[in-house]
């Protein structure tokens, strides 16, 4: 059932790997990049400031743990652990890939670092924002999809890795969220 499952995996990847250009070669190299989003995450925070004032302080140390945790766990509790070979260094594949600017990431991709940290700020930062901006969840969730196929075009990561990675993203963003509403109304209920 696994390898066929992994098989499936690879063939949905080599599918959505072979739409490619040098256009969209660098668009995607600058969509997976995390500092071009400095300018949109600035605007994140100042949309908080503005709605939660005071309590956005507690609001973005929520965000700076779920991003900090889905981070460093998908690492600890994921790649160490099944140690599976990303796209870009799977010798079966590895000369059917497309591959931009010669980036292979490090050697295991399962769970996607990059899906787990944008689908936990994207699950925090829609709980506080969506009753504010009537679009705002489309806006966020497109981001965080963009993002993530940025991986694949980049050939660092298999649509599992991209998948297995958001819903953990956003386990760990459920509970942050859980437990800020735990703490808020058990001893913040004045902010």
């Amino acid at each position: 059932m696994i390898e066929w499952i992994n098989q499936i995996d690879i063939k949905i990847f080599l599918i959505l790997n072979s739409f490619h250009n040098s256009f969209f070669d660098q668009l995607m190299w600058m969509i997976s990049s995390k500092t071009i989003w400095i300018p949109m995450y600035l605007v994140l925070l100042y949309l908080l400031i503005k709605n939660y004032k005071k309590e956005s302080v507690f609001i973005f140390i929520g965000i700076i743990i779920a991003v900090a945790l889905a981070d460093s766990l998908s690492v600890v509790l994921f790649k160490d652990v099944f140690k599976r070979f990303r796209p870009s260094h799977n010798p079966e594949i590895e000369s059917l890939i497309h591959i931009v600017n010669n980036y292979r990431g490090g050697d295991y991709g399962f769970i996607s670092s990059h899906a787990s940290n944008v689908f936990a700020l994207a699950v925090v930062i829609n709980y506080f924002l969506k009753s504010k901006y009537k679009y705002f969840s489309y806006f966020i969730f497109s981001w965080a999809s963009v993002v993530c196929y940025s991986r694949i075009y980049l050939g660092v990561h298999y649509p599992g890795d991209i998948l297995c990675g958001a819903i953990f993203g956003s386990f760990i963003a459920f509970v942050i969220i859980s437990i800020y509403k735990y703490m808020k109304g058990k001893y913040l209920i004045k902010i």
